[in-house]
């Protein structure tokens, strides 16, 4: 037993040093003077938490991992053991979870802390209440209800994560697997988004980061498919099939459908041509304001633009998402008059900048009124 005890602890010890444990431990003993929060768990610790992985424990899993409910000391965690690893990059995975902890945006799941004992590491985040924003549009309970208003409000805070990510992190950082099930909702149904640096973060230059990209069906930028090479914009292509999903409700992939019909995005590309977009909306918000609806569809249009560099950027898009959910809570949360309305309404197709609508947007809005 002694042996094997031994045997065991230079193992862990071994799997300690690869992923540049000594000098994350360092580093935080000197950030721990101005209150850095993040904490190197022990194998031991991980497993008491998660009662040695009990699969009662299992809150989600998917390409990348495993995710368990965990406690330490009364406070509720998610507990993630990854799958994969990247080899080549085992000795930056201390440098770059510095990196990632540090991350500090009210919309973005907090990593609290990891465990470098194992062959793959685990990670330790804060825990989300009502799960992921897949299950939410997918999965609704009979009777439930998701008004526009909301779903405008988690497709801002989404995106505001997202343009976080891209232009206020340093170095900048690329999610790589946008999408619903990567979207989590806290107790008043505030988005978070998660799985960003779930896997070792790829460094394409000295100046950026993306994480590892497993990419989704349904999801991925067919621009990587042909070049490989995870950009800012790839997030935005993503981000466009979760707008759709928000006022659809429908299955990214449908293979049941015919194959030309299959995906979500080619079905609402071509919707838009054919000016047949109400046929896809979800029947709970066809009624409510379809002027707001027709922006958040004229959006995800730029979004997926087979061109990456005639996509908006997620600062842009998150900026038009705000001023889609502040024109419908004026015009709709007060009781406003037509006269009041009327020049409201005139200057947002003025003022749309970058999102003002092309001509085909224009007539679709009449459909269904």
């Amino acid at each position: 037993m002694v042996h094997e005890r031994r045997k065991l602890s230079k193992l862990e010890e071994k799997y300690f040093q690869e992923y540049g444990g000594w000098t994350l431990l360092k580093k935080i003993q000197l950030l721990d003077q101005v209150g850095f929060g993040f904490t190197i768990f022990t194998k031991r610790q991980v497993e008491q938490a998660t009662n040695n992985f009990d699969s009662a424990n299992i809150i989600g899993h998917g390409g990348q991992g495993t995710v368990y409910r965990g406690t330490f000391r009364d406070q509720m965690v998610a507990i993630k053991k990854c799958k994969i690893v990247n080899e080549s990059k085992k000795k930056e995975f201390g440098k770059e979870m510095i990196i990632l902890s540090q991350i500090n945006h009210k919309n973005i799941v907090k990593l609290l802390g990891c465990c470098l004992e194992v062959e793959v590491p685990i990670l330790v985040y804060e825990f989300i209440q009502n799960g992921t924003l897949f299950n939410y549009i997918h999965r609704k309970n009979e009777g439930s209800h998701i008004s526009l208003s909301l779903r405008l409000m988690i497709a801002y805070e989404s995106a505001d994560a997202l343009a976080y990510l891209h232009f206020s992190a340093s170095p900048p950082i690329f999610h790589g697997d946008v999408k619903s099930a990567n979207i989590l909702l806290d107790e008043n149904y505030m988005a978070k988004v998660s799985d960003f640096g779930a896997s070792i973060l790829v460094p394409t230059d000295e100046a950026q980061l993306v994480t590892f990209v497993q990419g989704t069906c349904g999801y991925l930028d067919p621009g990587y498919l042909q070049t490989c090479q995870l950009t800012d914009k790839s997030d935005v292509y993503s981000f466009g099939v979760v707008l759709l999903e928000l006022i659809t409700s429908k299955p990214v992939i449908d293979f049941d459908a015919p194959e030309e019909e299959r995906s979500l995005s080619s079905r609402f590309l071509v919707a838009m041509k054919e000016k047949k977009m109400h046929d896809l909306l979800d029947d709970e918000i066809k009624g409510d304001d379809m002027e707001a609806i027709m922006d958040v569809a004229n959006l995800a249009k730029k979004c997926l633009n087979m061109k990456a560099e005639e996509r908006p950027t997620m600062k842009e898009i998150a900026q038009e998402l705000d001023r889609i959910r502040k024109l419908k809570q004026h015009l709709w949360g007060q009781e406003c008059n037509s006269h009041e309305m009327e020049p409201l309404l005139g200057e947002t197709s003025h003022d749309a900048g970058y999102f003002g609508r092309d001509k085909e947007a224009e007539e679709s809005i009449a459909f269904g009124r």
